[in-house]
């Protein structure tokens, strides 16, 4: 072997054994057992804080409200959920004992392809399992549907560091063994999904760790981006916007006036262009507070009024 090439790989070698050194005793396997349901659920979560809390997915702890959480030094404490998020597939956990320090949570602002991660998980039951890779895709969106809603996930991370049934709830860590994102889902052969730690993942997080819940504004749209004609873009001075394609009935949007087809600009006059544009417009501070909606419609600029109610599940 050529010495640069032993020297790389003994580089690699040493940054991942390290990464690894650092979050296996800060990722624990959980076990719970969802109410209404057979059997038990089983995943990762990693510790949030050193008073007891975990993070993990909403879909790992299902409807479940205990469990049990074992650590990599083998001791065990019992678990309550303190609270669910499945629109952000999040879910924070608290055990019985004081725990380790968390590790340092890092927003991925500026992660890029290409970047090393390593993930540490417990797949398939197999306790303290660490793998891993690069970044292989950004901006990714995850839909999480639930009864009443559907939401966009903004900014998943894509890798291709194997995870398999087990990882999920674990960590996704850069070089430095600082946690960019929570391992969700696996897309396909070779590729693995994670929450990514962000600013709005930070404030889900908030708030299931001090209200149990996030309270998110309901507004009854399906909307998907879209480009705006060449004439109105010049006119207006925006490429893109937010295509309505269902106005729920009896929601704040069937109410306000628009209709499937509206091309959304702007709320408040804060301009959209994504979904996750206008999913931060609505957390807790959109409930009941009157929004201005500037659409064009029909190649003409239309303003309408919606009030959007508390978002139930």
């Amino acid at each position: 072997m050529d010495p640069t090439e032993h020297d790389a790989l003994d580089a690699y070698s040493r940054i991942v054994t390290a990464v690894a050194e650092a979050l296996l005793p800060r990722v624990a396997a959980i076990r719970v057992s969802p109410r209404g349901h057979w059997g038990e659920a089983s995943g990762s979560a990693v510790v949030l804080s050193a008073e007891g809390h975990l993070l993990t997915n909403a879909h790992v702890v299902g409807s479940a409200d205990s469990g049990e959480a074992t650590f990599a030094d083998g001791s065990m404490a019992r678990l309550e959920v303190i609270g669910r998020d499945p629109l952000a597939d999040l879910a924070v956990v608290r055990v019985d004992q004081p725990i380790v320090e968390p590790p340092v949570y890092r927003d991925v602002d500026d992660l890029r392809i290409g970047s090393l991660v390593v993930a540490v998980g417990n797949p398939l039951g197999m306790a303290g399992s660490v793998t891993a890779g690069i970044v292989s895709g950004l901006g990714r969106a995850l839909p999480v549907r639930t009864r009443t809603a559907t939401r966009i996930v903004e900014d998943v991370i894509q890798t291709d560091a194997a995870l398999n049934p087990g990882s999920s709830g674990g960590a996704l860590a850069d070089s430095l063994g600082q946690v960019v994102g929570i391992n969700t889902a696996v897309a396909g052969v070779g590729l693995g999904l994670a929450v990514p730690i962000n600013a709005t993942s930070r404030r889900i997080i908030y708030s299931l760790m001090h209200d149990g819940r996030v309270r998110r504004g309901y507004l009854g749209l399906v909307t998907t981006p879209a480009p705006l004609p060449r004439e109105s873009a010049a006119r207006i001075g925006q490429r893109a916007a937010l295509r309505v394609v269902e106005v729920v009935a009896g929601s704040p949007a069937s109410f306000s006036g628009l209709k499937p087809g509206d091309l959304i600009l702007a709320v408040d006059g804060a301009p959209l262009r994504d979904a996750q544009s206008l999913q931060r417009l609505l957390f807790e501070e959109s409930i009941d507070k009157r929004l201005e909606i500037t659409v064009l419609r029909n190649g003409a600029l239309v303003d309408a009024v919606a009030v959007p109610s508390e978002l139930t599940d």
